[in-house]
């Protein structure tokens, strides 16, 4: 299984439309988002072409090939309009022998770690700053952000396929990766 995995879109088509042409040029079995999909948070910046409906229209046209957990921007709202489940707290992928448990980052992340088993997978998204390194008893892994990356970052997508976690950048860059 090939996954493109994304995190905060924060309501930008435009990033979204690179997301989307991304997942089709690598060929992704499936699309994890990481959260914070439509709404750009008081923290924020508007990204570019701020446009959420056009969004939420984007997404559901992958809606069979997409699992979303829900981010802090994200609410109940989103869940009348968008039509895949978008309110998962969490969600638990097994990658060989391993489980890579995915989820936002404002609830479990690097300080406040999830029930990981040694060897296992913290993959999430929320700070805007990606990462692809070894902790220990765990791998700590974050796509980084689709709109509205931070600490000098470019915008990036992650693709997960085989054990290999590869962060990179939409003109296709490895900007890092990492063996599971």
């Amino acid at each position: 299984m090939k996954y493109l995995i994304a995190s905060d879109i924060h309501g930008s088509a435009y990033y979204c439309r690179k997301m989307l042409k991304a997942y089709e040029q690598e060929g992704a079995d499936k699309i994890l988002l990481l959260g914070d999909l439509l709404y750009h948070g008081p923290r924020n910046d508007l990204p570019r072409e701020y446009a959420p409906k056009e969004v939420i229209h984007m997404l559901n046209n992958y809606k069979q090939k997409i699992y979303n957990v829900r981010g802090n921007c994200d609410a109940e709202v989103d869940q009348m309009v968008l039509e895949f489940p978008v309110m998962a707290d969490y969600c638990i992928i097994i990658e060989e022998t391993r489980t890579i448990y995915a989820t936002h980052g404002h609830i479990y992340n690097q300080d406040h770690l999830p029930p990981l088993q040694d060897g296992d997978v913290l993959l999430h998204g929320h700070t805007h700053v990606l990462k692809a390194e070894r902790r220990t008893g765990y791998t700590l892994l974050n796509p980084g952000s689709v709109s509205l990356p931070k600490e000098g970052n470019i915008p990036t997508y992650a693709v997960l396929e085989n054990g290999r976690f590869s962060i990179k950048g939409f003109d296709g860059t490895v900007v890092k990766e990492i063996q599971l």
